[in-house]
């Protein structure tokens, strides 16, 4: 059993339980997901099965796509809704429907995050959560992600209140907190806030339309029909350039050689090897030979 199972995790559970689950499911060993969501969040959350755990990489560093609900007026130790408060404004506030677009585009682009503490991001050695749930804070790494586009959801044309919501549509790259994110929000409003709700609506090529419940999975294995919900390796791999093995070449890739770089390397970080349609290597520009290219993943028995 090799390929992608584009998963909808449900509320409540981790994202090792649905592996944990899909192991027992699928009566095999090899399986890993490709991105941790927190427990609170439901979504997208493709599976690698078989060899195609030689690619989860791919799918963790592809985008993401969410939609959360933004809440005004209150920070938290977690920076969403399961935390302790923090930080609380209990005034009436009120911005317009300008000036909340010109905060999400201040923070549209390339912009510095730094982790939560609640998180799984490791300092020493030690996930960021474990010195957390110890009272203890640690100095941690600022980076920068890239928000691709941030779509207000609702049409209000005047935001009031104690405590105000909004939903907001994130398209980002790998990395980003959505929960740092509202509290940056916020910041820009000049209030506090933290984020109320978040669905991951899609992940590189999969989508919700895509994808399965874990009570599907099981269904359509009792059914010895689960074929119909593992995509094939290809898919993917999609996004990169397909290049049919021939005569030319098929000796030195099936044996994983270093080769003369190909042209489409220029304008593409990697390329897809195959043999009638399968993908069989992927290949990147040579770290170190200028103007060679080597193999990053192989798949020789993928069938």
């Amino acid at each position: 059993m090799n390929g992608i199972l584009p998963l909808w995790k449900e509320r409540g559970m981790t994202s090792h339980d649905c592996v944990f689950k899909l192991r027992k499911i699928l009566r095999t060993k090899k399986v890993g997901h490709t991105g941790t969501l927190d427990p609170g969040v439901e979504g997208v959350l493709p599976i690698c099965i078989g060899q195609a755990t030689r690619i989860a990489e791919y799918l963790t560093d592809s985008g993401k796509t969410y939609e959360a609900v933004i809440s005004i007026g209150r920070t938290t130790t977690t920076e969403d809704a399961e935390g302790e408060t923090v930080e609380e404004n209990t005034t009436r506030k009120s911005f317009t429907r300008t000036q909340l677009l010109e905060a999400l585009a201040s923070l549209t682009g390339v912009i510095s995050q730094t982790p939560p503490m609640f998180s799984a991001v490791k300092v020493n050695g030690k996930r960021l959560y474990e010195y957390a749930r110890k009272g203890e804070t640690v100095e941690r790494p600022t980076r920068q992600v890239t928000i691709h586009s941030l779509e207000l959801l609702d049409d209000a044309d005047l935001y009031e209140g104690q405590e105000i919501t909004f939903p907001v549509r994130i398209a980002c790259s790998k990395g980003t907190y959505i929960r740092t994110l509202a509290v940056q929000i916020g910041e820009a409003l000049g209030y506090p806030a933290h984020m109320a709700e978040l669905v991951r609506t899609a992940s590189g090529t999969f989508t919700k339309e895509n994808c399965f419940t874990l009570a599907q999975v099981a269904e359509l294995m009792e059914d010895e029909n689960v074929d119909a919900c593992i995509l094939p390796v290809e898919y993917a791999l999609s996004d990169y350039p397909y290049i049919e093995i021939d005569k030319s070449n098929e000796k030195e890739i099936l044996n994983g050689q270093v080769l003369p770089s190909d042209a489409l390397l220029k304008v593409h970080d990697k390329i897809v090897f195959g043999i009638q349609g399968k993908a069989f290597a992927v290949y990147q520009a040579h770290p170190t030979k200028e103007g060679f290219m080597k193999p990053h993943k192989m798949f020789p028995t993928i069938e």
